[in-house]
């Protein structure tokens, strides 16, 4: 009788529908199951009052607390732009030096002159402000103007050869252009330059007369260049225009004249010293 009892207690309910053999069940879901459901109902319920969800002519609702990714940016926006104004008023009051003493301060400008590098400087410069043939490498030593913070920012202000009234100005004359030395002049100054540079290359003695006569007044009896003027030192082995003899005689007989803009007016005061610091912090700035 007691095993008879069990096994009706343990035989369960089938809905009536079989196939081959095998029966449906009609058990209930779990409680557990059921709950979650629930739950899930009641939620999606209220996240269609609190938020866009139902489609809606012209888009979707709105919601009651009328949020969008649009506006959660602009609240995450107006947060760092009032944390932003912030280090740009501190960077307003403050010259290039005690900004630099100011490590958090100096990580912002940095930051601010590398993306303004970018938009502003790398089109000539390059990316990694590596130069190019014609466009100095700002990651060396090697400067023409001087490479001290406020010797770069008023490079950057005024630039060079650019028009403005105080931009850095000069210019190397055109000696073959303007018929000032013979094509052979020419080739033997050529070769003493050549000899500045490299000390494996004998140097032309007739070469070092022109030189002192008509280059070392602004590039130095030893070719070690001038800032004050621009001149490039020539015994570094670092060329603008190209190392090769070809290159060298090109400059001397045409002679260049680059052309830098000028950034005041066009950029904000906080730019440009932002943009002084990160060239100086490039690793050639003294």
């Amino acid at each position: 009788m007691i095993e008879k009892n069990k096994e009706n207690k343990n035989t369960s309910k089938t809905t009536g529908h079989e196939w081959d053999g095998i029966s449906e069940y009609n058990i209930p879901a779990p409680r557990w199951w059921l709950i979650v459901w629930i739950v899930c109902i009641v939620w999606a319920l209220i996240y269609w009052v609190f938020y866009p969800t139902w489609p809606v002519p012209g888009g979707h609702s709105k919601g009651i607390l009328n949020w969008s990714q649009q506006s959660q940016l602009n609240e995450s926006q107006m947060e760092i732009t009032e944390k932003k104004s912030t280090y740009l008023e501190k960077i307003s009051k403050m010259s290039l030096q005690e900004i630099q003493k100011d490590p958090n301060l100096m990580e912002f400008a940095l930051n601010g002159g590398r993306a303004s590098f970018k938009e502003n400087c790398a089109g000539c410069h390059g990316s990694g402000a590596q130069g190019s043939k014609g466009f100095p490498n700002l990651n060396d030593d090697d400067w023409l103007w001087g490479g001290t913070l406020d010797q770069i920012q008023q490079t950057l202000y005024y630039g060079i050869r650019s028009g403005h009234d105080k931009a850095r100005t000069s210019q190397m004359p055109s000696f073959g252009l303007d018929k000032i030395l013979t094509k052979k002049e020419i080739s033997d100054v050529v070769d003493h330059v050549i000899s500045l540079a490299q000390t494996d290359k004998v140097g032309n003695e007739n070469g070092a007369k022109i030189f002192a006569s008509n280059c070392a007044s602004c590039h130095g009896l030893k070719g070690e260049g001038n800032r004050s003027v621009g001149a490039p030192n020539l015994s570094d082995a670092i060329w603008l225009y190209g190392k090769e003899k070809s290159e060298i005689t090109f400059s001397v007989y045409y002679a260049y004249a680059g052309v830098m803009p000028y950034w005041t007016g066009r950029l904000d005061e906080n730019t440009i010293k932002q943009l002084a610091l990160y060239v100086h912090s490039l690793g050639g700035g003294e």
